[in-house]
């Protein structure tokens, strides 16, 4: 069973069958997939906490711009992200980032959490090549 929490550019997804918390941001043509965990997720809405910015701080794991300064362009930092998120309609525009440009982005911008999952996804990738 799904349980949510929302506020002004953001919702918050806890699934208690698979004791999994997750959120999306969008604001403006941009949209983030992120999964965090029970702290941040209780934390959400308190008076006095940027919720955005707490969301923020979870792991990343897809990205969508529909912005009027460039084409629209989809990130996916964690190729499970719409198994992850099932309970949202993702924004997607079609005009996905390559893998390559993808890794370059998450090691200058994301945190150290979504650095090292998605170090993970591409060894695991690498290993299934082989």
């Amino acid at each position: 069973m799904f349980h949510f929490k929302k506020g002004l550019g953001w919702q918050a997804c806890y699934d208690d069958e698979r004791n999994l918390y997750t959120a999306k941001t969008s604001w403006r043509g941009d949209y983030h997939l992120y999964e965090i965990n029970a702290e941040i997720y209780q934390r959400l809405g308190e008076p006095d906490v940027n919720s955005e910015e707490l969301i923020r701080s979870g792991r990343h794991l897809y990205y969508s711009q529909d912005s009027p300064i460039g084409p629209p362009t989809d990130m996916v930092i964690d190729e499970n992200y719409a198994a992850l998120c099932p309970w949202t309609k993702i924004q997607e525009s079609g005009n996905v980032m390559s893998t390559e440009a993808t890794d370059l982005a998450v090691n200058l911008w994301e945190n150290e959490e979504t650095q090292e999952h998605r170090k993970k996804q591409k060894a695991s990738r690498k290993k299934k090549q082989e």
